[in-house]
């Protein structure tokens, strides 16, 4: 999957920027698409780059490790290395005191001391991967990569020797401060993405009845360490883009293990959300205020996203659905969408450059299910000659 980065404010591409991979545009399925597309594939040719493209990266994934918690030095405050562990990406150690501690808080600015704690690196990258094999298993029916999708997944969660503990105790904590946060939830929205993938293969022969079972049962049991835990009650009250991810995921597991109450429950809840954080013009105050505040606004608008396509499964609208105060998913997305398209300037702090392939699950869902006629054409301005490969073009 061929990608590029854009500044905020600037024209979309800049000359001789390279392409590269990321998992920041990774975008829910629409297993409905998808199977227009696949009957698509062999008498459209427009396809076929996009397919190629999607191959060959498969191809190269092949060759991709599997990683587990196990794989950290450091030992998580439990003593067991099956417990998830990263700290917050905006601490740093303070300057003033001489060990540092406690850490201070920088918005915006990334401690480069996260990398010393892989989980936070390792899991979404195997998300990514399992996702992008369980597309090429879907698309081509070759079980080369069903096998590698279901061995990385069975070494994450399943296998006794390396499974990550289902609870986020010591997510994104800070040194000097505490061990774990509520912000650490938001680390494992990558899982949405994985299950994507998994649902693509469960038919192939390389993930069993007893994989898949286990599988459930693993997300039963995190979700609910997420309703029912300190940590997961606080950052379900979270008034900001973290309540609204704890909403994606929620809704994303609850979904994938059949809890269709629990659906219900959070797509009620998910719309109060819409009352409560966004204001009448559209935007999102909280996420305004933040030092890369596109960055955060298209953040956010993802994570609804995401909930509204689980709650077009379950037969309600999210997408067009409106609040008693006049509130909706599709007012947020007509508030940022000329900034997206630039055709007005964002005003807001952007400290750093703002990659606009993270609107692409946006500008595709736009697109499909709010009626926006500018969507496809922008995101043709984004990925300028390599449009074609996208793998937008398959979803």
């Amino acid at each position: 999957m061929l990608l590029l980065f854009f500044l905020a404010g600037s024209t979309f591409a800049q000359k001789n920027e390279k392409t590269v991979l990321s998992n920041t545009d990774l975008i829910k399925l629409d297993f409905t698409a998808l199977v227009q597309k696949k009957t698509l594939l062999a008498k459209d040719k427009t396809l076929q780059p996009a397919y190629k493209e999607l191959i060959k990266n498969a191809n190269a994934l092949l060759a991709y490790k599997p990683v587990s918690v196990m794989d950290k030095t450091a030992v998580p405050p439990s003593g067991s290395k099956h417990d998830y562990m990263s700290i917050g990406p905006y601490w740093w150690p303070d300057p003033l005191k001489p060990d540092g501690l406690p850490y201070i808080r920088k918005d915006g600015e990334v401690n480069p001391e996260v990398k010393n704690y892989p989980d936070k690196n390792n899991m979404p990258k195997l998300c990514e991967n399992v996702y992008i094999l369980g597309l090429a298993y879907y698309f081509s029916g070759n079980e080369k990569y069903a096998a590698h999708a279901a061995k990385l997944m069975q070494v994450w969660f399943l296998d006794t020797a390396t499974k990550m503990n289902p609870n986020l105790n010591f997510g994104q904590s800070v040194k000097g401060r505490n061990t774990g946060r509520a912000e650490g939830v938001i680390d494992t929205r990558q899982f949405i993405f994985a299950l994507d993938g998994i649902q693509l293969i469960k038919k192939s022969k390389s993930w069993s009845k007893a994989n898949d079972k286990n599988l459930k049962s693993w997300f039963t049991q995190f979700l609910n360490w997420l309703n029912t835990s300190e940590i997961g009650m606080e950052e379900l009250n979270a008034k900001n883009n973290h309540g609204v991810w704890f909403d994606a995921q929620a809704i994303a597991f609850a979904d994938y293990i059949g809890d269709t109450n629990e659906v219900k429950k959070i797509i009620k809840r998910a719309s109060n959300r819409l009352d409560v954080q966004m204001d009448n013009n559209g935007f999102f105050p909280l996420e305004l205020d933040r030092t890369t505040s596109l960055h955060y606004a298209v953040f956010l608008l993802n994570a609804f996203n995401i909930i509204a396509q689980v709650a077009e499964k379950n037969a309600v609208d999210f997408y067009n659905l409106q609040t008693q105060s006049g509130k909706s998913f599709k007012k947020g997305f007509d508030a940022v969408m000329p900034f997206l398209s630039q055709k007005e300037k964002w005003v807001y702090p952007q400290i750093k450059p703002f990659h606009y392939t993270d609107a692409y699950a946006l500008l595709l869902r736009g697109a499909t299910k709010m009626n926006c006629t500018d969507c496809n054409e922008v995101i043709k301005k984004i990925a300028e000659k390599n449009v074609e490969l996208l793998l937008t073009n398959l979803l």
